[in-house]
């Protein structure tokens, strides 16, 4: 007998074996055991989570010998049948070689007839996204009032281009993309069954290699099998599939953490080497930055996650701040990737840049400063303390001496008030989020010991836990007492200090224009060419 697909000979035959997609299935069970059943279903959802297997499931429970019943019996004539894809009465089309409209009419003119076996006849109609403006218009008025017999089953992974019409006539079921735990557990149940040896870690990856497709992972489980000889461990699979091992990342993100961009390039230099696929490595750099973030939160993590204590440590030693920056510039990296020149220069130059804007924090103060670790200021400034801090040397305890501590600068001898918030964040020289967070607030009220103060909804990402208590902190060092800070977000129409220097910048970028247009030069130049302008960026 030839080989069978592994994909093909463990699809699911019955409910009650459908993985991860519990929430239709429960509907639909409950719909045969209360006599519920509509006349048209979608089931939409990313490739191979299950959609025409659910829909093939259903059409068994309504042509069964011993239904309509949600557990088909599977040994009578239409479930073998159905099982085999030769039921007469289960009319499969694919709707991407059948989009015209002609051949959607076709299709429709035996409709109004009876199943010639079966107790319904069922239309499933696979990809229907790709049917025709025409098509969807001739099924509309089938597809509302069909006869008692006809059960339509559409599948489609875009339900966002199919007609309003259509889904109004449908109930919709969404699949989910299924997780690399239930992916893994199901291939070893399946491994075990095929006598196929295969380690934990091995299958792991297969999991997240195959990006929520079980049927994705049945294939590469078979092609991990053939590439291992029946034996499937990690580090084949992941020469098979482009991943690298745990160390390489592992590796990678301590050269972050540690702002170490020699041992960065040393450590991709590395990965090019072992042809690692970059464009995968990316994906696993942005998704262990986010499994950081969520230990950082919740650091206890999940009882199932293997690499718990390595991400924790790592988790330690980057701050919120800049852990949310490195994620964003992850997905902005993963976005341009294919404008690259290469996939090793985009992926290079995306770490470079988590590694560039990354905030740094001062040893002794905790306070944010610049990517080489001194405090942020203006370039060239010597580091002094603020009014009120008292803060000697960061790192080290004071020295005894007799004499007076200098005067601070004469710019910041009497500190500012809280209603000139404008200038007073300047003088704070916050950066990271911090910053932006102080920016982007106006000043609702204040007293000696207290600040309120307001941020809009658009900005609401800006406020964490970590951002107000380093904005509270500078506060505190600057006025030289102690300092609440309460930030409430709501709307307003006050000019926030990001407001106001966007204003003057478009202000000062028309002013330019405006000049730039009285000169005769420039005005010879644009009827000459015929051209206008796209912008214009006034010298600083």
């Amino acid at each position: 007998m030839s080989y069978q697909a592994l994909a093909r000979k463990w699809r699911p035959r019955s409910f009650d074996t459908i993985v991860g997609q519990e929430h239709v299935v429960r509907a639909l069970v409950n719909a045969f055991d209360r006599d519920r059943l509509h006349h048209a279903y979608l089931f939409s959802g990313t490739r191979g989570v299950g959609k025409t297997t659910i829909a093939r499931v259903f059409a068994k429970g309504l042509n069964c010998d011993q239904g309509p019943a949600a557990r088909p019996c599977g040994e009578c004539g239409a479930c073998r049948e159905i099982d085999e894809g030769r039921h007469v009465d289960l009319i499969e089309v694919d709707a991407a070689s059948r989009a015209r409209v002609e051949e959607t009419r076709d299709l429709l003119d035996n409709v109004q007839y009876a199943p010639m076996r079966a107790r319904f006849k069922v239309y499933l109609i696979d990809e229907v996204h790709m049917f025709s403006r025409h098509s969807f218009n001739a099924l509309l008025k089938t597809l509302e009032e069909p006869p008692p017999h006809v059960k339509f089953l559409l599948a489609t992974t875009d339900p966002q281009r199919l007609p309003v019409t259509v889904l109004s006539r449908c109930l919709q079921f969404g699949l989910r993309r299924l997780g690399v735990e239930e992916i893994s557990g199901e291939l070893a149940r399946i491994a075990r069954e095929e006598a196929i040896e295969a380690d934990a870690a091995a299958l792991r990856v297969l999991g997240r290699a195959a990006d929520g497709s079980m049927r994705d992972a049945l294939s590469l489980l078979d092609q991990a099998a053939a590439y291992g000889a029946g034996r499937i461990v990690a580090s084949d699979v992941r020469a098979l599939v482009g991943t690298v091992e745990r160390e390489r990342l592992f590796a990678l993100l301590e050269a972050l953490a540690a702002s170490d961009t020699a041992a960065m390039i040393e450590a991709l230099d590395r990965l090019a080497a072992e042809a690692a696929d970059f464009e995968m490595l990316l994906g696993e750099v942005v998704e262990t930055l986010g499994r950081m973030a969520a230990l950082q939160v919740v650091p206890a993590g999940r009882e199932d996650d293997e690499d718990v204590d390595a991400l924790r440590a790592l988790a330690a030693r980057i701050t919120p701040e800049a852990l949310q920056l490195h994620y964003q510039i992850g997905i902005m990296g993963r976005r341009d990737l294919p404008y690259a020149p290469h996939p090793r220069a985009g992926f290079e130059m995306t770490m470079l840049r988590m590694a560039a804007f990354a905030p740094a924090r001062e040893p002794a103060t905790g306070r944010e400063a610049g990517p080489s670790g001194a405090a942020a200021g203006p370039p060239g400034a010597k580091e002094t303390p603020r009014p009120g801090s008292g803060a000697p040397d960061a790192g080290a305890p004071p020295a005894p001496s007799s004499e007076p501590p200098p005067p601070a600068p004469e710019a910041t001898a009497e500190a500012l008030p809280l209603s000139r918030w404008t200038e007073l964040c300047a003088r704070l020289t916050l950066n990271g989020v911090t910053g932006q967070l102080a920016a982007n607030c106006v000043v609702r009220g204040y007293t000696e010991t207290t600040v309120d103060l307001g941020l809009s909804p658009e900005h609401a990402q800006l406020l964490t836990a970590g951002t107000q208590a380093k904005l509270e902190s500078a506060l505190r060092d600057y006025f030289g007492r102690p300092m609440r800070l309460r930030v409430a977000i709501a709307p307003r129409s006050e000019e926030s200090p990001a407001d106001r220097g966007a204003r003057e910048e478009k202000e000062r970028v028309e002013r330019a224009s405006r000049e730039l247009r009285e000169v005769p030069d420039y005005q010879d130049l644009l009827t000459r060419f015929e051209g206008e302008p796209r912008s214009v960026h006034p010298p600083d």
